[in-house]
């Protein structure tokens, strides 16, 4: 006796969905991305994925998360993240961290030319001109725990749009809380009183061992300002704070140092 069309349909759906079940009962890995032509698949172990070493934060500058959710799924706007994080504390993912979002620019930060192919991106929903709410802050530290866990990038890796573009992009504000940050480990803070800087310092040369792109000397400090003394004149003498950059060099050598060594102990 034939199965009827209809029985067959049944049965290959049963199939499916028991197939999917295992899948997920067992954590399948995702599949490899194969060629859509006929080949023989001969595995090779000599690879690695993208390497994250990189997480920057920007703002959406609209006026809610799901205005920013339209853009960044939107094929014409081509621009992307990793994740946006709404005002109440949800968090979206909208790329696969092993994948290059296209949320950087042309940017750059210490010897990282191409960010987009080294960073994960957040986007967090804000205007540019209202206060980060507590809740969106929260979830935010929740999210940088668990990449720095499953990545091991170093705590002083964690950097805004204006400090990896600075010619072009001030996000994510002067209102963003990045000592609020540092104190969970996660980006450069200095808090006054500070060492006196050596006398042969160099202020400029402190913000490119800071992974500043100073071509722009200006540009470097406009964005070292927002970062770092969202209080303080924009175009005032970089050389005003020496002692500060001196101490956040310090701070970035230390903060590898103890990267370095945690790896290590591993």
């Amino acid at each position: 006796m034939h199965a009827s069309p209809a029985h067959r349909r049944r049965g290959r759906a049963a199939r499916l969905a028991a197939l999917q079940l295992l899948c997920v009962l067992a954590a399948c890995a995702p599949l490899p991305q194969r060629a859509g032509i006929p080949t023989r698949w001969q595995p090779s172990p000599n690879f690695d994925e993208r390497s994250i070493a990189l997480v920057v934060i920007h703002y959406t500058a609209d006026e809610s998360a799901a205005v920013a959710l339209r853009t960044l799924t939107s094929p014409s706007a081509r621009v992307s993240a990793h994740y946006l994080v709404a005002r109440d504390g949800e968090i979206v993912q909208l790329v696969d961290e092993r994948a290059r979002a296209w949320h950087a620019g042309e940017s750059r930060w210490g010897a990282i030319v191409d960010v987009n192919s080294a960073s994960i991106g957040i986007e967090l929903d804000n205007d540019g001109h209202a206060p980060f709410p507590a809740a969106q802050i929260d979830a935010l530290l929740r999210l940088l725990r668990d990449l720095r866990l499953r990545h091991g990038f170093p705590g002083a890796n964690v950097v805004g749009h204006a400090d990896v573009a600075p010619s072009r992009k001030v996000d994510p504000g002067p209102l963003f809380p990045w000592r609020t940050l540092a104190r969970a480990g996660f980006g450069l803070w200095c808090d006054a009183p500070r060492a006196p800087a050596p006398p042969s310092f160099d202020a400029l040369t402190g913000l490119q061992a800071i992974g500043y792109d100073v071509r722009d000397p200006a540009a470097a400090t406009r964005a070292f300002r927002l970062h770092h003394r969202p209080d303080a004149p924009l175009d005032a003498p970089l050389e005003r704070d020496r002692d500060l950059i001196a101490c956040l060099v310090g701070r970035s050598l230390q903060d590898g140092a103890q990267d370095t060594a945690g790896m290590i102990g591993r």
